[in-house]
């Protein structure tokens, strides 16, 4: 008994030692993985004997050959493929609803009727390639949306300051509907007009009335806000914080319409007595001219520090006449915006207050005395910030022999001109609804693919993570489906397919998320698929690939 007494006592100690051994190995594995800057621990150690390591098992050596060839799998997960190029041009047209220009087509119209007109005008954008819609809300100190600030438009119903019945926001169904037809919504307003003369009477509901303090009546009938009344920048301010605040919008929009074009008032001065006689007396010294540009020049700034300020994603155009002054370029004749609109565009373009600037060039290439193609050079020339330049291009009424050619023309020119961010902006919509020919000659010529709006590299976005795709023989065809861990980022996906050496291309909206492809096509096999996720400023994420075995 005594004997099996101590040999048990002997057992226990060598597994003792044994363990003790184990998992002083351990330690020392351990420490290889901790980083060199953790000080080391000192310890009193005790020497041991070493207890040898089992000789691995043909099970074992399979088993780390296949952990091995596991790792060198997960290395390979990503495919490495060169995908080509997709064309990068801003298309977009815009749409007037001032006077019922565009749309709505009449003041009677019930809602379903509005939003059926509005969903064929951004059903032909799409078909057509375009990837942009420049949407006029505030026409006249009046709002095509539901607005704390300024009455319901005259426009929508043909009464100011009655809304839509039955019920619905105009402009947040028009942003929906461009979103889902992948296009980029605008939001254009008319900073300083407060009636039109095709508005409607002026009742107690208009601006006009509301704001008369700081509103002048022009010879014409219109009613013009004084840029130079501090009220007036203000006011105007607030409208254009308040889209910006409540609307998914992609961009906000002016035209030329600053002080007004001299004809409105009869060739007279624009009647601006009151806040010219308080800036004299308070010891002013600027010409009168000088002084307007000051106050146009100060609300274009603000705006557009107040648009990042609140959304820095959202873009800022200006679209104004698009002469600066006669003789800039040489042999350039006709009306200064300067001098009479009181616009210095060009030192918002050389002072990067614009995220995109679209000149009307409203002329055709040739004659030189308003060239189309000189005007653009020598506003790209003051591009000074880099900017995009899309012109504008007047669609509707261009004076050429054959209109759709020298559009097709000017496109290609401002193509050469402006070649990292091509782009244009056709005057009007009725341009290419009205004419077959137009629209046709365009879409089967530049816009024949679609394309990605140009980046903005100056609007700082987050990266974009990269879809990850799901692949599944079904068949005979190939089931695609890809998913993105942050969908709301995400407004269209470029899918792409190989078939042997040749790799097609497609731009879907991000409500998409599947499609089939055939396996083979003309006699060649598809054997890959890779995706892109693109952000609403046309950033692209990586890509994810896989192999079509």
């Amino acid at each position: 008994m005594k004997i099996n007494v101590i040999r048990l006592f002997a057992l226990f100690s060598l597994l003792a030692i044994i363990t003790f051994s184990c998992k002083s190995r351990k330690s020392k594995e351990l420490k290889t993985v901790v980083e060199t800057s953790v000080p080391e621990v000192q310890h009193e150690t005790v020497e041991v004997p070493a207890v040898p390591a089992a000789p691995l098992t043909k099970a074992g050596v399979e088993s780390k050959s296949a952990a091995k060839k596991e790792e060198q799998v997960n290395k390979e997960e990503k495919i490495i493929v060169q995908l080509p190029e997709v064309p990068r041009e801003f298309r977009a047209a815009w749409i007037a609803t001032v006077a019922n220009i565009n749309w709505p087509s009449k003041r009677n119209l019930t809602t379903q009727q509005q939003k059926e007109e509005a969903i064929r005008l951004l059903d032909m954008l799409k078909n057509n390639n375009f990837n942009a819609v420049i949407f006029q809300v505030r026409p006249s100190a009046d709002a095509l949306y539901d607005s704390k600030f300024e009455p319901w438009s005259y426009f929508l119903n043909g009464e100011i300051g009655k809304k839509p019945y039955p019920y619905y926001d105009p402009l947040e169904f028009w942003v929906e509907e461009a979103h889902k037809r992948g296009l980029e919504l605008h939001v254009w307003l008319n900073p300083y007009r407060a009636h039109h003369t095709n508005g409607g009477t002026v009742t107690s509901e208009s601006m006009a009335k509301k704001a008369s303090d700081y509103v002048v009546r022009l010879n014409n009938g219109m009613y013009w806000f004084d840029p130079a009344d501090i009220r007036t920048q203000d006011h105007a301010a607030r409208v254009v914080n308040d889209i910006v605040t409540r609307y998914d919008i992609d961009g906000v929009h002016f035209d030329d319409y600053f002080y007004p074009y001299a004809s409105y008032n009869g060739g007279s001065d624009f009647p601006d007595s009151k806040t010219w006689n308080a800036y004299k007396a308070n010891g002013g010294q600027l010409s009168r001219g000088d002084w307007r540009r000051m106050h146009v020049n100060n609300f274009i700034e603000r705006i557009y520090k107040e648009i990042k300020a609140e959304k820095p994603f959202v873009k800022f155009g200006l679209s104004p006449f698009g002469i600066w002054k006669p003789g800039y370029p040489a042999g350039i004749t006709g009306s200064s915006q300067y001098d009479e609109l009181y616009a210095d565009a060009k030192l918002w373009l050389n002072k990067g207050w614009v995220d995109y600037f679209t000149p009307q060039l409203y002329w055709p290439i040739e004659p030189a005395r308003q060239s189309f193609t000189s005007l653009l050079k020598w506003w790209e020339s003051e591009n000074t910030f880099g900017r995009h330049l899309w012109p504008g291009l007047n669609t509707v009424e261009v004076k050429a022999a054959h209109k759709p050619t020298e559009i097709v023309n000017q496109i290609n020119a401002t193509r050469t001109i402006v070649p990292k961010s091509p782009g244009a902006v056709h005057w009007s919509i009725a341009g290419l609804t009205k004419n077959a020919e137009m629209l046709s000659t365009i879409a089967n010529g530049p816009y024949k693919e679609k394309s990605l709006v140009p980046k903005s590299p100056w609007l700082k976005a987050n990266p974009l993570l990269a879809p990850t795709l799901l692949i599944t023989p079904e068949q005979g065809k190939i089931f695609v489906k890809w998913l993105h861990q942050q969908p709301e980022q995400v407004r269209q996906y470029v899918v792409y397919a190989k078939y042997g050496d040749v790799w097609e291309w497609e731009i879907v909206e991000n409500q998409i998320s599947s499609k089939k492809f055939a396996s083979s096509k003309n006699g060649k096999k598809l054997n890959t698929i890779a995706i892109k996720a693109v952000d609403r400023l046309g950033n692209e994420s990586d890509y994810e690939a896989q192999i079509i075995k």
